[in-house]
């Protein structure tokens, strides 16, 4: 190989890298037979815009490690960054060790992380719900796309994970309350092998959403990766809440350990959750 050639490959190496982190500053595309009700772009560097945006603050499910706070949150160059730190500060609700409620028998708080939802200010029934991003797979890392009815609560309200990843694997779930004691789910998961690129983890995809009252169709990158019959959530005809038939709030979160995120190591910080978009479509009236 010549120096020349040299220059040029790591070059196109230096490009390709750059690119891929590239907002994606068009204007949203137009869905034939959709109109564009909401979206965030992410644009102005700071704080994400606030009447879009509530936060989870503290240790919220699942045995999560991370504390989630405002300040993990921020926008910078036409991305959203929600950021997983390694910290070390008391947890204000400690009460005891032998406490029962595991948010109050830690002590301290060893890392932090932002949860931002739309609750109280959106929420939709039915569309195309999209968001271009590319997330964090260091060991212990849980990012996720995802709702939550807004009556009733988990899991009778119902929660739709449109993106959620933990321990090499992505998944596509919809959840709700059965006629037993249990949660029923329907649940898709994918290695990230399964997608024969080893760069994956490293670009920015496309997740997507299209649910109506009939059913929920769980997309990356146009793969339908899973299929939710709606009529299979109701369990009755009298049935006070219809999970999948009623609105929906987003919720954008970065979780570290817990029940299923697994060991998080020192190398795992700091890790970057990065939204180029997220985006609602709905079919025209």
């Amino acid at each position: 190989m010549t120096f020349t050639t040299f220059r040029f490959l790591i070059l196109a190496i230096v490009l390709a890298l750059t690119f891929s982190f590239i907002p994606n500053q068009e204007k949203p595309p137009k869905y034939k037979g959709y109109d564009l009700v909401w979206n965030d772009e992410f644009s102005v560097d700071g704080a994400p815009n606030k009447k879009n945006w509530n936060y989870e603050i503290g240790f919220k499910r699942n045995k999560e490690e991370q504390w989630y706070q405002k300040e993990n949150a921020y926008c910078k160059s036409g991305f959203l960054v929600i950021e997983a730190r390694k910290e070390n500060k008391v947890n204000p609700n400690f009460i005891s060790k032998t406490h029962q409620d595991w948010t109050k028998n830690r002590d301290s708080i060893k890392t932090t992380s932002s949860c931002l939802i739309t609750q109280g200010k959106h929420a939709w029934q039915y569309g195309r719900f999209e968001m271009r991003a590319q997330i964090p797979i260091a060991k212990g890392m849980w990012p996720a796309f995802w709702t939550l009815g807004v009556k009733g609560n988990w899991p009778a309200n119902g929660e739709i994970d449109i993106m959620e990843y933990y321990t090499g694997k992505i998944l596509a779930n919809a959840a709700w309350k059965s006629k037993e004691s249990n949660t029923a789910w329907d649940s898709s998961t994918f290695k990230l092998s399964d997608f024969k690129d080893n760069s994956w983890a490293d670009k920015f995809h496309v997740w997507r959403m299209d649910w109506d009252a009939q059913s929920i169709k769980l997309y990356v990158d146009d793969q339908l990766l899973n299929e939710i019959n709606v009529q299979e959530t109701i369990q009755s005809t009298d049935q006070k809440i219809i999970p999948f038939q009623q609105p929906h709030y987003l919720l954008v979160n970065l979780a570290v350990g817990g029940i299923n995120g697994g060991d998080y190591t020192a190398a795992s910080f700091p890790s970057k959750y990065t939204i180029d978009y997220i985006r609602v479509y709905q079919k025209k009236k």
